[in-house]
């Protein structure tokens, strides 16, 4: 392991959960505002994942009021206090960039099927 890849790893997050692309998140950001600091809330698909170590950074897009929002958040950096994976949804793709010129039902995602142990064995 060289130098820079030591250093980095001091700098890891160890509670991070596994992001792939097509999972819907919740996003909490903390906001600074002026000498107070808060939590915002950001939430949306996983449309981009790319870099690795602690440059890794991915992208969450929602729909507000009608308009497209995305927005790329570093996966270790200090303004995300905590992300949480609401669902895993079915994609065949990478990058999900296509959703971007989709709307309403077409730009829905299907939601991945798990399987469930039976109870009682």
């Amino acid at each position: 392991m060289g130098l820079i890849e030591k250093i980095e790893a001091a700098h890891l997050k160890k509670n991070v959960p596994q992001l792939r692309p097509g999972d819907t998140v919740e996003v909490l950001v903390r906001v600074i505002e002026g000498d107070k600091e808060r939590q915002q809330k950001f939430k949306g698909e996983i449309i981009n994942v790319r870099g690795a170590g602690l440059r890794r950074t991915f992208t969450v897009r929602k729909i507000s009021e009608g308009i497209g929002v995305e927005r790329t958040f570093p996966l270790h950096g200090p303004s995300i206090a905590d992300i949480k994976v609401v669902k895993h949804s079915s994609v065949r793709r990478a990058k999900l960039f296509y959703l971007r010129r989709r709307a309403g039902k077409a730009a829905r995602l299907t939601e991945k099927k798990t399987v469930e142990e039976p109870v009682g064995k």
